[in-house]
């Protein structure tokens, strides 16, 4: 039980945290170089945001979205 658990620790440590070990070490050398990632991925994220918002209201526009409580068999 015990391997299990060291493996389950290489897993995140050693391989899927690799990346943040190289943009911490980055940081250091150069702090604009390591935080583009990090205004990318907000860039991106709102972008979706509101694209997102806007399909909704799309929906809504054509009345394709049903908006009472009883439009999921398993709540009515």
């Amino acid at each position: 039980m015990k391997a299990f658990f060291e493996a389950i620790q290489f897993l995140f440590v050693d391989v899927l945290f690799l990346p943040m070990d190289l943009f911490r070490r980055w940081e250091l050398t150069n702090w604009w170089g390591a935080n583009i990632v990090n205004w990318i991925f907000i860039i991106v994220c709102c972008y979706w945001t509101v694209y997102w918002t806007k399909q909704l209201a799309i929906f809504k526009k054509s009345g394709e979205d049903e908006q009472d409580t009883t439009a999921h068999s398993f709540l009515g």
